[in-house]
């Protein structure tokens, strides 16, 4: 061992090519370069710093130098240089390494990433995977998802700046952020709701305007898959439903997933209440959008028209023009619920763009 604590093996070979050098000048060979490279790839992989290695060479140099090269300064430079082709060799050997090491690690984090939003592997070994990535599946957990106009992998600068801006903030607190098919993705403690609403945050802003959707808490590694669904539902409510908020919470929209699960109930209310405003002239269309407008609003007719760019007098006249087609008049209490379910049903289901 020497005094950098470099086992001796890592240096085999180096005082014959010391001496030959100072013998002959010849360079290092392709075999003994390779050499080399292997070694350091071997000193990284065992642990050992760069710094430690380079360091136990240049005590082996001092060591074994070769006495007559001293005597001329050809003899010097010739020990020098093969020392310098040594080291470089070491140090891209150790470099290699580290490569390799790095590249693993994000293969093994992404298909890590990928089982636990999919509910795939034994739990078991999941449950072992998530510790090495700071996450307790015992606990409960939340999923935060945030997409924008781009699309982002672990290593796009957006990514980086998110998870660098939450991490400056709250440190290891179990917190994992990753990306799944273009989006960003947080996972977090369900009783740290503060995590996930200042990624929230930063993703907004650093996806220029982007959407986040967050799932409820859910306990287990199912839990995660769980949250991370509703994460995903929600956008896409949001997308159908055309609601433009930043900040989603899948709490908040329970009653749209409700309002579709039975598919087929759905449409027949949509057909048997909308269906006969496509008997209007220019289609059922702006007498939906009319509709949408008047609920949106509170059934405030002054609001409603403002958004339709509309007098309240020509929204009036729509609004009774639906009354005719339908037979359900949106300003009584009793046919308004029918009337807005069957909305909300419409833009469920896109109709009347798709047919059913």
């Amino acid at each position: 061992m020497t005094g950098r604590e470099i086992p001796d093996e890592y240096l085999a070979g180096y005082d014959k090519i010391l001496a030959e050098a100072a013998d002959t000048g010849r360079r290092l060979t392709r075999d003994e370069l390779e050499t080399r490279r292997t070694l350091g790839e071997q000193a990284a992989e065992a642990g050992h710093t760069l710094r430690a290695l380079v360091s136990a060479y240049l005590s082996a140099t001092r060591e074994h130098w070769p006495a007559r090269s001293a005597d001329t300064a050809t003899g010097t430079d010739r020990v020098l240089a093969a020392v310098e082709h040594a080291v470089d060799a070491l140090a891209e050997g150790y470099e290699r390494a580290q490569r390799l090491a790095v590249r693993q690690e994000v293969a093994d984090r992404r298909e890590f990433v990928d089982d636990l939003l999919h509910g795939r592997s034994d739990l078991g070994r999941l449950a072992q995977r998530a510790e090495r990535f700071g996450l307790l599946l015992s606990h409960a957990h939340a999923v935060a998802v945030a997409e924008g106009d781009g699309t982002y992998d672990d290593t796009h600068p957006v990514t980086r700046r998110v998870d660098q801006a939450v991490s400056a903030r709250y440190g290891n607190r179990s917190i994992l952020i990753a990306t799944k098919d273009g989006r960003l993705v947080c996972i977090a403690p369900g009783d740290q709701a503060d995590v996930l609403t200042h990624f929230a945050k930063q993703a907004h802003a650093a996806t220029d305007g982007g959407r986040v959707a967050i799932g409820r808490p859910q306990p287990g590694a199912g839990g995660i898959v769980h949250s991370y669904e509703e994460a995903l539902t929600a956008l896409d409510l949001a997308l159908r439903m055309g609601i433009d908020e930043p900040l989603l919470r899948a709490a908040d929209l329970l009653v749209f997933p409700v309002l579709a699960r039975d598919r087929q109930a759905m449409a027949d209310l949509v057909r048997s209440t909308l269906g006969p405003l496509q008997n209007a002239r220019g289609g059922a269309v702006p007498l939906l959008d009319t509709l949408t407008a008047y609920f949106d609003s509170g059934c405030v007719s002054a609001e409603a028209a403002r958004r339709l760019s509309l007098s309240v007098r020509a929204l009036t006249y729509r609004l009774e023009r639906i009354h005719k087609l339908t037979g359900s008049n949106p300003a009584d209490p009793m046919h308004r619920y029918t009337l807005q379910t069957a909305v909300i049903g419409a833009r469920l289901l896109d109709w009347p763009s798709q047919a059913f």
